[in-house]
């Protein structure tokens, strides 16, 4: 074990005290700790064991501020260049590639793709780490720490990306895989080849057999790599044409079940749909809609925002309701950001955590482990009409608010729920006989999946494509759609 310089202890303290705490975590996760003390005094601590135990610190470090993006601190301190450095770790890096890779993850991920892991991992880590969690980096420590993700094992962390769109970071979680996998597989192979060779013949034969041997390995070899990247590639693919520019995603189930596992959904009558209009148009058509699928259909119209409250919370009331393998909710308003205001004229609005928090696991035992399903069409209220709506009331006007809020993360965290949630601006309801192109997907895609067995996601995404050959043809009239579940196994309603 080497000792440190002078040199060496000036540049850890330099790099100690210029790195932010976001900097320094990533920095104790590159160095293989899990610690959560990320302070000053520990990375010093850290960083001198770490550079002792290396045969070139310095490049160590180099490399550390490289991973780091601090090309300042490059430039500054180690007096060199990022240029320089990448040249000297061309053919020889010292720190782990799995490391490498989760913290590049990291650092490309947007707030939208933070949100998006933490409702996808509700059901995998604890609810106060989640909220404790301010990178993909911290959710990945706490998942290492549950020993469901290592160097070794990286399924899980690749399905995670594709179900938040991210195929771009999931296909090098795929290429990390692969190029393990082949360093991994190579020697055996070599030996199966040496094992299953023939004795050798004289001379030219001998020879042309080892060279037929060894395309025949490296055939195999690339044959393997490439199927390798069409079977984790293929599915990416197979949604794009249909999906490409559509401000929606649509995320899979994060299971490690079998994919042959559906939920049980075949009482009759399936389950309780409970359907509130609040603006008097599709409702009638939701409610065929779920007849036809063998819910027993509630339909509600032009209730206020308590007045919902109080017909959700009479739905767990009478138990009978909740005895069938689901729960189904459609509800239609005018409403603001993430409130619904139903025919309210003034007042808070209806919050939509509320609606889902009415039938999670705690509040409706009976309903724990079944899925619960929830489709929302919101016509938005501009926040600058609000103020003058509450001082002019229009007479046609069904619903009014002015507390609009703050956007926050309204998607559903419990098990076993599908939350689809689309919204266009109210101005659509002047037309007369205004339907929802919606609604009117979603319920042409239920009625296709009764002639043939279809995954409800799959649904989903047929109203996605619906929906945006709307949105190309009537720009002034666009929808947004937002999908977001945390469904176990496949659903299949018919």
């Amino acid at each position: 074990m080497a000792l440190l310089d002078q040199h060496q202890l000036e540049t850890i303290n330099h790099i100690a005290e210029a790195l932010s705490s976001s900097e320094r975590r990533s920095l104790f996760y590159l160095c293989g700790s899990l610690d959560l003390d990320d302070s000053v005094p520990c990375l010093k601590e850290m960083l001198k064991s770490e550079v002792m135990g290396q045969e070139r610190g310095h490049l160590f470090l180099r490399e550390l501020m490289l991973q780091l993006r601090r090309f300042d601190i490059l430039r500054k301190v180690c007096k060199t260049s990022r240029e320089e450095v990448e040249r000297n770790l061309k053919h020889r890096q010292v720190l782990p590639r799995f490391r490498v890779l989760m913290a590049n993850i990291s650092e490309d991920m947007a707030n939208e793709d933070m949100n998006s892991v933490k409702f996808l991992l509700s059901s995998t880590l604890p609810r106060e780490k989640m909220e404790k969690a301010k990178s993909f980096l911290d959710v990945i420590i706490e998942l290492e720490k549950l020993d469901i993700v290592s160097p070794e094992r990286v399924d899980f962390v690749e399905e995670c990306l594709m179900k938040i769109d991210r195929v771009d970071l999931a296909k090098k979680v795929t290429a990390y895989k692969v190029s393990a996998v082949t360093s991994e597989q190579q020697p055996s192979q070599l030996q199966r080849c040496r094992a299953l060779r023939p004795f050798p013949a004289p001379n030219s034969s001998h020879s042309l057999q080892q060279t037929r041997q060894g395309q025949s390995f490296h055939s195999g070899l690339l044959l393997y790599v490439t199927l390798i990247f069409i079977l984790f590639t293929l599915p990416y693919y197979s949604l794009s044409p249909a999906t490409a520019n559509v401000p929606v995603s649509v995320y899979r189930e994060l299971s490690f079940q079998s994919q042959l596992d559906c939920y049980k959904f075949n009482t009759n009558p399936r389950g309780v749909c409970v359907i509130i209009d609040c603006v008097g148009n599709d409702g009638d058509m939701l409610e065929q809609t779920f007849k036809a699928l063998h819910f027993n259909v509630i339909l509600h119209k032009w209730l206020s925002a308590a007045d919902t409250v109080s017909a959700l919370r009479g739905i767990f009331r009478q138990r009978e309701n909740l005895k069938g393998d689901g729960f189904a909710c459609c509800i239609i308003s005018r409403g603001v950001q993430n409130r619904l205001l139903g025919t309210d004229l003034y007042g808070p609005g209806l919050h939509l955590d509320d609606i889902r928090d009415l039938f999670n696991a705690d509040s409706c035992p009976m309903l724990a482990g079944k899925p619960k399903l929830f489709f929302i069409q919101r016509y938005t209220v501009p926040e600058a009409q609000l103020c003058s709506r509450m001082h002019h009331r229009d007479e046609d006007l069904e619903t009014d608010g002015y507390d609009v809020l703050s956007s926050t993360d309204y998607i559903p965290t419990d098990a076993d729920v599908f939350w689809s949630h689309c919204w266009t601006d109210e101005r659509q309801l002047e037309q007369g006989q205004h339907r929802s192109v919606y609604l009117r997907a979603l319920a042409d895609g239920f009625h296709r999946s009764q002639r043939r067995k279809t995954h409800l996601v799959d649904v989903h995404t047929e109203v996605n494509g619906a929906i945006f050959e709307h949105n190309k043809r009537n720009p002034e009239a666009s929808y947004q759609i937002d999908l977001r579940h945390t469904l176990r196994k496949d659903l299949y309603l018919q």
